[in-house]
């Protein structure tokens, strides 16, 4: 496989781990925790998804060929909760997903090196890319970190638990090694 097309599968899976994340989280929380929010300077997850999900529509619509912050995009209103249950939450959250796993299959690796624009300030695709890989784990991991707050001790981890580190390393080191790739279960859960 080519590098830019390794390139092109490498960040369609850390985008889905990130998603299936932000999932595993949501799950373990009661539909009225996502409404939760701290103080007045904090967001809901539910708030934090909408903002995704209206920067995902904004970036990855027409992403080659019009700006990456579109003039039908009020970011500013992205932060003004308006979602009133778990379902409209989860919709919003799949709108953003699907358009940015839409956009990213329709790319070619010969693409890569082109020049879109955010904020009329150029970017090669594998730039956008990037920034856009670096924003939404940002996001996801204040959605992981506030479920986990709102569980407390009822929290299931979503990656080795606290103090088992030893246990996990000797049942990943007692295996051949191995280049870690979704199984097709996954990836179908996943979309």
């Amino acid at each position: 496989m080519k590098t830019d097309e390794s390139y092109l599968e490498s960040v369609k899976k850390q985008f889905l781990y990130y998603k299936m994340l932000g999932e595993k989280a949501m799950d373990q929380l009661e539909p009225s925790q996502l409404f939760v929010s701290f103080n007045d300077d904090t967001n809901s997850i539910a708030t934090i998804i909408k903002h995704i999900s209206g920067n995902m529509l904004s970036r990855w619509t027409d992403f080659l060929t019009s700006d990456g912050e579109k003039e039908w995009r009020n970011r500013d209103t992205e932060f003004e909760n308006d979602l009133q249950s778990k379902e409209e939450v989860l919709e919003v959250w799949n709108k953003g997903w699907n358009c940015l796993e839409k956009a990213l299959e329709n790319l070619k690796p010969e693409q890569l090196s082109d020049i879109i624009y955010i904020r009329n300030e150029g970017h090669t695709v594998i730039e956008a890319i990037n920034r856009q890989l670096a924003h939404y784990p940002y996001h996801v991991g204040q959605i992981v970190f506030y479920a986990k707050q709102l569980k407390n001790s009822e929290w299931n981890s979503l990656s080795i638990p606290k103090n088992k580190s030893g246990n996990y390393n000797a049942e990943k080191f007692a295996k051949e090694k191995e280049i870690k790739n979704f199984t097709d279960d996954e990836l179908k859960r996943l979309k």
